[in-house]
């Protein structure tokens, strides 16, 4: 699994529904395969990012969270 993401996106600061936006704004950007990190402290993006993920196809590699921040390795799978 690849800890080198292609594309990072920081989304501190955002709130519902920006980080979402933005995610999905960046994943169309990406060839299939390519990974993208997404880091953000908006507690709903934990389950707006899972639910994008299982709707849109993509697949998560990670997701940690570290105190208030979480970080996302998102895969486009298609």
């Amino acid at each position: 699994m690849p800890e080198k993401p292609d594309k990072s996106l920081d989304c501190i600061g955002l709130f519902c529904p920006m980080p979402l936006l933005r995610t999905r704004e960046e994943i169309d950007s990406l060839e299939p395969g390519q990974v993208l990190e997404l880091i953000a402290d908006d507690p709903a993006a934990e389950e707006d990012i899972q639910r994008f993920a299982k709707r849109t196809g993509n697949e998560i590699l990670k997701m940690e969270k570290e105190g208030d921040k979480l970080r996302f390795l998102i895969k486009k799978t298609k």
